[in-house]
């Protein structure tokens, strides 16, 4: 599946052995709706983080062949990344074509899967050697914490410590992964801000853009009744300065008759 807008002239990796490594294994891409907006979300969001890197090839659900000759040899992680190779579009991973196993997988568990994300699947990445293993389980039913991660030490799964704000920092991505109202969230440290889609960026932009013209207008405004208010107090004292001009010719006009008088 290919959720990132910025797709054009991706060639397909070729897949000759589509026979011997089918393309789909006819599953559901998630367990609900819910689920597949979140998952689309993120594999959104991680490939417009990595956009400017060519070396980082990030998927979901892909069929992924880690035993060459054995189609049997095969699982989908709802998300993986992999450094080192391009980001052209592929049909399935193949572990020996690619050279490598991919350094993060991510899966959302559900009722159905949570056990065997946490057993078998689990100890699968491990001895493929998958630096780190992350679940979600986004209805918070099922997983002991609704967001699990892991660190591969000496080739077994060290649960990754969520941070001083909750977070599960994955070393491999170097970013920071939250629950938010439910949902997820990305956190990049080095750039100090929360990931977001291409279109979430583009709404924010804009919204900014947005703001920055009312605060523009109503600065406008601002000036605009300054400049009023001033016109109207020079107007006043004008008039004020008239008035005062006549009541000093009308007192000396008042003296002047007093003094011919006496």
């Amino acid at each position: 599946m290919d959720t990132y807008t910025n797709r054009h002239n991706m060639p397909y990796a070729p897949t000759d052995t589509a026979d011997l490594y089918p393309e789909t294994d006819g599953e559901p891409m998630a367990a609900s709706d819910f689920h597949l907006e979140i998952l689309i979300w993120l594999l959104q969001t991680l490939k417009a983080h990595f956009a400017r890197r060519p070396d980082v090839y990030v998927s979901g659900d892909i069929l992924t062949y880690y035993k060459e000759g054995d189609p049997r040899a095969v699982v989908a992680p709802d998300v993986l990344v992999s450094f080192g190779i391009s980001q052209k579009q592929r049909h399935t991973y193949k572990v020996w074509e690619e050279g490598k196993v991919p350094d993060f997988v991510m899966e959302f568990s559900s009722k159905t899967t949570y056990q065997n994300d946490l057993t078998d699947k689990m100890d699968l990445y491990a001895t493929l050697g998958i630096p780190n293993y992350l679940l979600y389980d986004a209805e918070a039913l099922y997983l002991p914490s609704p967001l699990m991660g892991f660190q591969l030490v000496g080739g077994v799964y060290i649960p990754i410590p969520p941070g001083v704000d909750g977070g599960i920092r994955s070393d491999v991505l170097s970013l920071d992964f939250h629950i938010r109202e439910r949902c997820l969230g990305i956190y990049d440290p080095v750039g100090a801000q929360w990931l977001q889609t291409p279109a979430e960026t583009a709404e924010a932009r804009a919204a900014g853009q947005a703001t920055r013209a009312e605060t523009a207008e109503a600065r406008a405004a601002e000036q605009a009744t300054r400049a009023e208010t001033a016109e109207a107090r020079a107007e006043q004292e004008a008039i004020n300065r008239q008035k005062a001009e006549e009541e000093v010719k009308r007192l000396r006009e008042q003296l002047a008759r007093a003094q011919a008088h006496s």
